[in-house]
Formats: structure tokens, sequence, C-alpha cells
């Protein structure tokens, strides 16, 4: 009895050492992963030639903001999506769609609520939206579509790429 007691000690302290050792040779990295910039030109020019209404896509932002996800879902209320994340890590994408802009705002801002507040852009009037993941900036009924410009990005960042947006 003795003998196996001491046999299992033995062999748990081996296998202690083998998972310690195994441990410290495999990578600690706890830091995000590396986001991908995405070309988006192509599906841009694809949701140009087949929406019903002009599609927004900024120009002239600062090269650190990468473009990470782009979509177009014609059969989906013509739903143009692009994403990009800011220098300092923070999220804003640009939706636009000819859904009902009750329906399609909410989405789009997980759930925003419209404030008072409005802003002139490029001559346009913009009304903001305040929410507890995401804040927006809303253009409503132009050329029969919402452009949403939305994420956890600042109110200031919001307005930088909703002032970069162009339909041409």
């Amino acid at each position: 009895m003795q003998k196996s007691a001491r046999d299992m000690i033995l062999s748990l302290g081996l296998i202690g050492l083998v998972a310690g050792v195994v441990w410290l040779f495999l990578p600690h990295d706890d830091s995000d992963p590396e986001l991908k910039r995405v070309d988006y030109r192509v599906e841009l020019l694809t949701a140009r030639r087949a929406a019903s209404y002009p599609v927004a896509a900024p120009e002239g932002l600062p090269k650190a903001w990468k473009a990470t996800s782009v979509r177009y879902r014609g059969e989906e209320d013509e739903a143009w999506h692009l994403g990009f994340h800011t220098a300092d890590g923070e999220y804003i994408g640009v939706e636009q769609s000819t859904r009902k802009p009750v329906l399609f705002i909410e989405e789009a801002t997980q759930g925003a609520e419209k404030t008072d507040v409005t802003q002139k852009i490029n001559g346009q009037t913009w009304t903001r939206y305040d929410g507890d993941h995401y804040d927006a900036l809303v253009l409503q009924g132009k050329d029969g579509a919402t452009t949403v410009v939305t994420g956890t990005a600042p109110f200031g960042q919001l307005t930088k790429m909703a002032q970069a947006l162009r339909t041409e």
C-alpha cells in the first residue's frame, strides 16, 4: 500500500513537471489580434451601380483609420455597410439602407435614443443619437435612403467620418 501511494505521488509530480514545461513553451500573447485593412473599392463600385440611392464612402480620412469590413446586400433593403477602426481603437460604421427608417436606425445604432441635438455637416442636417453601446449621427430620407454614422467613437470622430462621406 505504501509503495503504490509513493508511486502515485511521483507520477503526479512528473505530470506537473511536464505540464509546467509545456506551459512555458506555449505563446502567451493576450493582446488583441492585428485587424486587417480591407480594400472596399470593388464593393463600393458594385454598390454604386446597383443601389437606387447615392452610396456614401469616405475620402481623405487619416491613414491610421482602417477599413475592416464592407458589404452590400441589395436584396436586403439595399443595405450598405462600411466599418472602420480608428487609430485609438474605436469603431465607426457607415450604414445606409432603404429600409423603413425607424427600424433601420434602431438596428444600426443598437438602440440609441434620438436627441434634440442636430448639426450641419456639409450643408445637411444630421441628428445625434445617444446610446449605451453606440452613439450615432443620422441623416434621414435623403435620396430615398437613410444614412447612419455610428460606433463607439466620440461624436468628434463620428462627425469627422460624416464630413468625409462622398457619394461619387
